[in-house]
């Protein structure tokens, strides 16, 4: 990757650490809580109907066993139909599946995604890294101080390069045609022509192959993101990431979950928190509102605090079901753990080589186009340990 190609900009380095204030830094996102979701709640509670057109769709913000909101048996609700121009972008595969085929693409799928043969991957995952970062250190080193670095572009990069030597194969060159006309997938199928997959056709394997791309791409690249970002605005995390780095995770993704909301439609009439909800009913549950829920999360919701996952997930919140990033139950986003761990080892590898601040450019404005990102990129200054 080309280093010009993300506009790099060197700062001088007086001899002083140009630290920014952060303190007054909110989540960013008070003007996606303050539309219908609040309103809604503050009005009729926490569930509530919002017509769209002709279509109902029942939210359901509490996790606790009463409501039953999020206890979405296969049986019982089925994913809804995305729109066609997003189902051209993520593919018709594990998205977008429902019933029977969902279910075998799963199965074949998720030995793939165990953590053990996950771990096979990080030689190839730690030298596309190494390869960013050296390039980064080339950047600071060649001005004897400090570079800015418009992290969300790089990330998304590396990314890319680490899917298509892992999953496919290929260099990254290949990869990023792929990308560009992921339409196509040439390259995708020509790196599967050789495996057989019992009861996939060659059309099934391209649509995973969008899947892969679409999904693992931007949930991961939007995970290191917002993690720099947070650790930018709070330096002194970045003395305790080497041991606290799965909270730290766990906190931008309560804070940042890349998909802000579950929609599912009820496939039978159903009872759900006493209400009788009809068939063809869509159900949303806001995990973006339920992750910054003061009455699950306490006073400090909205606030970067890691240690509130000190005794694991389950013990975060008032309820274990308050924390969702990846979805829940038998349709948890299957790279997960890849999201996970390639977060991790990048996140490592950074913070090993620098320290970082924001950018005096950086402006925060998180905006949801599909996934939750920064509305202006993520301008990050780094300086060479």
């Amino acid at each position: 990757m080309d280093s010009e190609e993300f506009e790099p900009e060197v700062l001088m380095d007086s001899g002083v650490a140009h630290r920014q204030d952060n303190s007054e830094v909110k989540t960013g996102l008070e003007e996606i809580h303050r539309g219908w979701f609040n309103s809604g709640v503050d009005l009729l509670g926490a569930t509530f109907v919002v017509w769209f057109g002709p279509m109902a769709r029942l939210t359901v913000s509490d996790p606790s066993p009463d409501s039953r909101g999020f206890n979405m048996k296969s049986d019982l609700f089925e994913k809804t139909e995305p729109p066609p121009h997003v189902k051209k972008l993520e593919g018709d595969g594990l998205l977008t599946l429902k019933g029977e085929k969902w279910a075998f693409h799963r199965k074949i799928i998720s030995s793939t995604f165990y953590l053990e043969n996950l771990k096979l991957m990080i030689p190839i995952m730690g030298k596309s890294t190494m390869k960013m970062l050296e390039k980064w250190m080339e950047m600071s080193s060649s001005s004897g101080g400090m570079v800015r670095i418009e992290v969300s572009k790089w990330f998304e990069a590396l990314i890319e390069e680490i899917i298509t030597h892992t999953v496919f194969g290929s260099s990254y060159e290949d990869g990023k045609i792929i990308f560009e006309l992921q339409q196509q997938m040439l390259y995708a199928i020509g790196s599967y022509s050789k495996v057989f997959f019992p009861g996939y056709s060659v059309h099934d394997i391209v649509e995973e192959c969008k899947t892969i791309f679409f999904a693992g791409k931007h949930t991961t690249s939007a995970l290191l993101t917002w993690t720099t970002i947070l650790l930018a605005m709070h330096p002194h995390w970045q003395q305790l990431a080497r041991d606290e780095l799965g909270m730290i995770l766990n906190e931008s993704l309560r804070l940042y979950p890349p998909v802000v909301a579950i929609l599912r439609q009820a496939k039978v009439d159903v009872e759900l928190g006493g209400y009788m909800v009809p068939r063809g009913t869509e159900l949303l549950l806001p995990i973006l509102a339920i992750h910054h829920d003061q009455a699950l999360w306490g006073y400090d919701a909205t606030e970067f605090n890691p240690n509130r996952f000190t005794l694991g997930v389950a013990h975060a919140a008032k309820h274990p079901m308050a924390f969702m990033p990846f979805g829940f139950g038998s349709r948890r986003c299957i790279g997960q753990n890849l999201a996970i761990l390639q977060a991790k080892l990048a996140i490592a590898m950074i913070l090993q080589r620098f320290s970082f601040d924001l950018a005096p450019s950086y402006q925060h404005a998180p905006t949801v186009v599909m996934l939750l990102n920064p509305q202006h990129g993520a301008p990050i200054v780094f300086r060479k340990l």
